[in-house]
C-alpha cells in the first residue's frame, strides 16, 4: 500500500499495464466528467441546507409587500410639529391613514399608515404630551413596497449552493420549498488487517489515520456520509470474516449491533477479495471510497474486485506525488468507486483530487479553477509528476512547511492549503492552490 510508482492502468473494462499515468489536471477533469449530476427535486426549506439550487430562485411576490417602517419611532405626515395619535403594532393588518400634521407611534417592520411621508426615529423624537418634534426628511426610514424585489423577479440563478442566507431569503419571499440538486451520498470503506483503531502503532500494527479523516472530508466537500446499517451482512463471508471485521470506533460488527449503537460511518474490512467485492456490490451510495487497496500488492484487492463487478476504470494512476496509486471506476449502475492509497497524506491528496471533483459534478457544480500564488523561496519540481506541497499563506506568498511525505499528516494538518507544483526540471517560484477544506463554493 505504499505510494510507489504504480503501473497498472485500465483501458475500459479489464486491465492493461502501462508505465505512465494520467496527469494530475487531466485526472480532475476526468473525475468531474465521469460523475452524473443529480436530478433536481423539490424539498422543504429545512431539508436543503448544503444542496444546490436546481432552478432559479424567483420571488412569488413583492418584498416588502407594503411600505414598512425601517426604525422604531413615529410615522408622520408632512412637516412638523405633529400631533401624536395612537400606535401601530408590528402585526397590525390595517395601520389606518394619517392626515397632514399627524403622527402615530410605530415599530420596525410594521406597515406604515397611508399618507406617511417619513418615520422619525425614537432617539430623534422630542415628545411633549401629544406634541412631537424631530427631523423628518421625506421618505426617511421607510422601506417601500417592492424595494427588495418585485413579483416574478429572479433573485438567484440555478447552481447556487444553499446556505443559511439563501434559506432566509427563500423564507422572506414566502417560499416553503426549493427545487434543489440533493447532496451526493458517499460511503467509506477502510481495508487493512494491520490497522488498529485505538492507541499507538506498534510492530506489525498501524494506527488507522485515514478512517478518522474521511467523515469530515466528505461533509466538507458538500456530500452526505452514508452509515453502514447493513454492516453485519455486508462483511459476512463466514464466521471468521465477521470476527475480523472491525469498526473504526473499535469492536466487532456484532458488538455494535447488539449494543444498539449507531451504525458505523466508516466500515473496516479485512484484506479479503470476497469481503471487498461484497461490500462494493451492496453499498448504496453515489461514491464509494475504498482506502488501502489501490496499489498492486498481494493485499490490494480493489482492482480485481472492480473487474469482477464489470466496472469501467476512468482513472487508474495519477502522475502526482504523493497519491500516485489512486483510481476511479464506474460500476454498471453508475455508482463511482474511488481507490485511496493506504498512506494518509496520499489518501488525502487522492480525495482532494478525484473525490472532490466527482462530488462537485454530482452536486451540479463546475470544477473550480485554482488560484495562482507566488512561492518566494521556490519549491523543487518533480521531473514528471505534479507535487502537492503543504504551505502556509503569507503576505508575500506560499511558504512550504515540510513534513509532506506520503505517510505524514503533520504538514497538511498545519497547512493553509496545498501548493500544486507542476512538473519541471528545477524549482517553481509560483504554484496553484488546492484548498484543504473542499466544497466552499
Amino acid at each position: 500500500m505504499e505510494d510507489g510508482p504504480g503501473n497498472v492502468l485500465s483501458g475500459g473494462r479489464g486491465l492493461r499495464t502501462r508505465p505512465d499515468a494520467v496527469s494530475w489536471d487531466a485526472a480532475r477533469v476526468l473525475a468531474h466528467a465521469a460523475a452524473r449530476p443529480g436530478a433536481a427535486v423539490s424539498r422543504p426549506l429545512d431539508a436543503v441546507d448544503g444542496c444546490v439550487l436546481g432552478t432559479p430562485l424567483v420571488s412569488p411576490g413583492a418584498v416588502p409587500p407594503v411600505d414598512r417602517a425601517a426604525m422604531d419611532g413615529y410615522a408622520v405626515r408632512g412637516a412638523g410639529p405633529w400631533r401624536v395619535n395612537g400606535h401601530v403594532t408590528a402585526g397590525a393588518a390595517d395601520p389606518g391613514t394619517l392626515a397632514d400634521g399627524q403622527a402615530t407611534g410605530i415599530v420596525t417592520g410594521a406597515a406604515v399608515p397611508s399618507g406617511t411621508t417619513s418615520v422619525v426615529r425614537s432617539e430623534d423624537a422630542v415628545v411633549n404630551g401629544d406634541r412631537l418634534e424631530g427631523p423628518a426628511e421625506d421618505g426617511r426610514h421607510i422601506r417601500r413596497a417592492g424595494e427588495e424585489c418585485q413579483p416574478g423577479e429572479q433573485l438567484l440563478p440555478a447552481g447556487v449552493v444553499v446556505d443559511p442566507a439563501v434559506l432566509g431569503l427563500a423564507a422572506a419571499v414566502g417560499l416553503n420549498r426549493l427545487t434543489v440538486i440533493p447532496q451526493p451520498t458517499v460511503a467509506a470503506l477502510v481495508t487493512g488487517d494491520e490497522l488498529v483503531h485505538r492507541g499507538p502503532s506498534g510492530p506489525g500494527r498501524v494506527r488507522d489515520a485515514i478512517g478518522p479523516m474521511l467523515p469530515g472530508l466528505i461533509t466538507r466537500a458538500g456530500a452526505q456520509l452514508v452509515t453502514h446499517a447493513g454492516a453485519q451482512q455486508v462483511t459476512r463471508a463466514g464466521a471468521q470474516q465477521v470476527a475480523d471485521a472491525r469498526l473504526i470506533a473499535g469492536g466487532s460488527v456484532g458488538q455494535e449491533l447488539r449494543t444498539g449503537a449507531r451504525p458505523p460511518s466508516v466500515l473496516h474490512l479485512p484484506d479479503s477479495l470476497d469481503a471487498l467485492t461484497r461490500a462494493l456490490s451492496e453499498t448504496e451510495a453515489d461514491l464509494i471510497l475504498v482506502s488501502g487497496s489501490s496499489a498492486a500488492g498481494p493485499a490490494d484487492h480493489l482492482r480485481p474486485a472492480l473487474v469482477s463487478l464489470g466496472a469501467e476504470f476512468v482513472v487508474d494512476g495519477v502522475a502526482c506525488r504523493p497519491g500516485h496509486p489512486q483510481a476511479l471506476a464506474r460500476l454498471a449502475d453508475g455508482r463511482l468507486v474511488l481507490g485511496l492509497p493506504g498512506n494518509p497524506f496520499a489518501a488525502l491528496v487522492a480525495f482532494l483530487t478525484l473525490g472532490v471533483a466527482a462530488i462537485t459534478r454530482v452536486r451540479g457544480l463546475r470544477l473550480p479553477e485554482l488560484t495562482h500564488i507566488a512561492v518566494p523561496g521556490g519549491v523543487p519540481c518533480h521531473p514528471t509528476s505534479t507535487r502537492l506541497v503543504p504551505v502556509r499563506l503569507t503576505a508575500h506568498g506560499a511558504v512550504p512547511i515540510g513534513h509532506g511525505g506520503s505517510a505524514m499528516l503533520r504538514g497538511p494538518a498545519a497547512a493553509d492549503a496545498l501548493a500544486v507544483v507542476a512538473p519541471g526540471p528545477a524549482e517553481a517560484i509560483a504554484a496553484r492552490l488546492l484548498p484543504l477544506k473542499p466544497g466552499i463554493t
